[in-house]
């Protein structure tokens, strides 16, 4: 854990992250309402996990999908909702993207309906040539994403 403020730390260690706290704040997401407790537990096992911690309890979360060269994945960034507006989105994102194994890559992505403001503070863009983008989803995800 890195000290943030005398309360207030960031973790990247998979094993300091509050799953059920993180399950439930998904479950009542747009993005992640359908999914099952086992699924965001494989999910947080096969991706970069990170999070901030206010006097010892969860706060904030947001994992990365990588092959830490060329691409990496944002998803589920989100801060509980007794902390947000506090500025905790800005300082978890910050520490992450300022991970040492992130530091090369070539082309970072995410997909939000409503928080481009804040990713525009770290470089995101929206897409240059979205006619290069395809996607595939399955009849779940089309209940989400249409």
């Amino acid at each position: 854990m890195i000290k943030i403020m005398d309360d207030l730390f960031f973790s990247s260690d998979r094993n300091d992250m509050d799953l059920g706290l993180i399950f439930n704040f998904l479950k009542k997401t747009y993005w992640g309402n359908l999914r099952t407790l086992e699924e965001q537990k494989k999910a947080n096992e096969n991706t970069l996990n990170f999070g901030l911690f206010k006097n010892g309890k969860q706060i904030a979360f947001s994992r990365i999908m990588t092959d830490k060269v060329f691409f990496a994945y944002v998803l589920d960034v989100f801060v509980i909702h007794d902390e947000q507006g506090k500025g905790y989105s800005k300082i978890l994102i910050d520490h992450m993207m300022k991970d040492p194994e992130l530091q090369k890559i070539d082309k970072w992505i995410l997909a939000t309906k409503d928080a481009h403001t804040l990713y525009e503070k770290f470089g995101f863009e929206k897409i240059k040539k979205p006619e290069m983008l395809m996607e595939k989803l399955s009849e779940r995800a089309k209940k989400i994403y249409e």
